[in-house]
C-alpha cells in the first residue's frame, strides 16, 4: 500500500524511535505538586531558550494563548490582534468566552500589524469605551503563509506598547521557525515581549504540549489559570521527555523543512493554473491559489488524495501546504509529480 504524503500541517508529525525511547525512560512525578523532575527540566530549558525567568508546560497552544491573554488583561478590556491571527480565528473565542476579553482587529500586512495600525486601535481614555488590555502578535503568521514578523517592525511595536503601557503577548507557536530562518536566537527575537507561547507538537515533532514563558510573577498567575482551565496534569514527564528531545534535536533541522517548502513552491509555480510566490516562502508554510485551467481547491485536494498526497483547501481557490520532519526530500519529489498529474 502506498504511503500517504501528508502536507496538511506540521501537527501530523509522529515521534521517532529515539524520542519514544526518551519518553519510555522518563523519570516522573506528580506535576500538580510540581514534583515531576522531567517537566521541571523542560520548563527550565524553555525559559532559558526564550530568555525568560520561568515557563509552564501546558497541554495545547490554544490553552497557552488563552492563559496568556487572561493573565495580561482584565475582563471587559480589548485584545488588539490581527484579523488573520490564530487567537481570533481558531481558538473557539476563548478570550471572550472564558476571560471576558474583546478582540479589537487590525488588518496588518501578512499578518504582522504596523505600529500605527495598533496605535489607531487603542481607544482614548473615555469611560464608555472599552480600553486596550494587551496586544497579541503571531510569529510566524500561519494564515498569511508562515510569514515572519519583520524584525524592525516588531521592535517598533514593542516600543509602542511600552510607551502606551500595554503588555504584549506573542503566539509563537512556530517561533523557532522564525528564529532558524533569520539566524537569530529565539530569546533575542522575542526580547521585550511580556509572554511567549510556543508549541512542541508542530515542527519540533513532539506528540503533545506547549510552553508558556514569562516572568516568575506571570508564570505564577499562568499556573493558576491552567488549573482553572483543567490543564493540571500528573505524571506527565513522559510527554515532557518528548519535548526535551525536541528542543535538543529538532530546532536547527527546521531549516530542512524550509528548504523543502522552497523546493516545492519553486516547482508548483511553473505549473499551469497554480499561483505561488516563491519569494514569499519564508518558512515551512505557503499558500497555493488555483485558477483555470487547474481545478478549484476542493477538487485539487481530492485529486491529490487519489495520488497519495494529503492537503486541505483553505478556501474556494486556496490551499495551504506545510512541510515538516515527516515529509522527506524524496516525498517532496513525489508530491511535485502528484501536483503535475493533478492539474492536467
Amino acid at each position: 500500500m502506498r504511503e500517504m504524503i501528508d502536507l496538511r500541517s506540521d501537527t501530523v508529525t509522529r515521534p521517532g524511535a529515539a524520542m519514544r525511547q526518551a519518553m519510555a525512560a522518563a523519570e516522573v512525578g506528580d506535576d500538580v505538586y510540581a514534583e515531576d523532575p522531567t517537566v521541571n527540566r523542560l520548563q527550565e530549558m524553555a525559559a532559558d531558550l526564550l530568555g525568560r525567568e520561568a515557563a509552564l508546560f501546558v497541554p495545547t497552544g490554544s490553552m497557552g494563548n488563552a492563559i496568556c491573554l487572561g493573565a495580561l488583561a482584565r475582563p471587559g478590556s480589548e485584545v488588539i490582534c490581527d484579523r488573520q491571527s490564530h487567537v481570533y480565528n481558531y481558538e473557539m473565542a476563548s478570550m471572550s468566552a472564558i476571560f471576558g476579553l474583546l478582540p479589537r482587529l487590525v488588518d496588518g500586512p501578512q499578518g504582522a500589524p504596523l505600529p500605527e495600525q495598533l496605535e489607531a486601535a487603542i481607544h482614548p481614555p473615555i469611560y464608555y469605551l472599552a480600553q486596550a488590555g494587551c496586544i497579541s502578535l503571531e510569529n510566524t503568521a500561519n494564515v498569511a503563509g508562515g510569514r515572519i514578523f519583520p524584525v524592525e517592525r516588531l521592535k517598533a511595536v514593542i516600543a509602542l506598547a511600552k510607551k502606551r503601557g500595554l503588555p504584549v503577548h506573542l503566539d509563537g507557536a512556530r517561533i523557532f521557525n522564525s528564529a532558524v530562518a533569520l539566524g537569530i536566537p529565539a530569546a533575542g527575537l522575542t526580547a521585550g515581549i511580556d509572554c511567549v507561547m510556543f508549541c512542541l507538537s508542530k515542527g519540533l515533532g513532539a506528540p503533545v504540549g506547549s510552553l508558556v514563558t514569562g516572568s516568575k510573577e506571570f508564570i505564577r498567575e499562568a499556573h493558576r489559570l491552567r488549573k482553572l482551565l483543567g490543564g493540571g496534569m500528573r505524571q506527565v514527564g513522559i510527554l515532557a521527555a518528548a519535548g526535551i528531545y525536541a528542543l535538543e534535536h529538532n530546532i536547527e533541522r527546521l531549516a530542512e523543512d524550509h528548504a523543502n517548502a522552497r523546493k516545492l513552491a519553486n516547482a508548483l509555480c511553473t505549473m499551469p493554473g497554480l499561483e505561488v510566490d516563491p519569494a514569499a516562502v519564508e518558512t515551512n508554510i505557503f499558500m497555493v491559489r488555483t485558477k483555470n485551467p487547474a481545478p478549484d481547491a476542493k477538487e485539487l485536494c481530492r485529486r491529490l488524495a487519489g495520488l497519495g498526497v494529503r492537503v486541505d483547501p483553505m478556501g474556494e481557490n486556496l490551499t495551504r501546504l506545510v512541510t515538516h520532519l515527516d515529509a522527506t526530500g524524496a516525498q517532496i519529489d513525489r508530491a511535485i509529480d502528484a501536483f503535475a498529474e493533478a492539474v492536467k
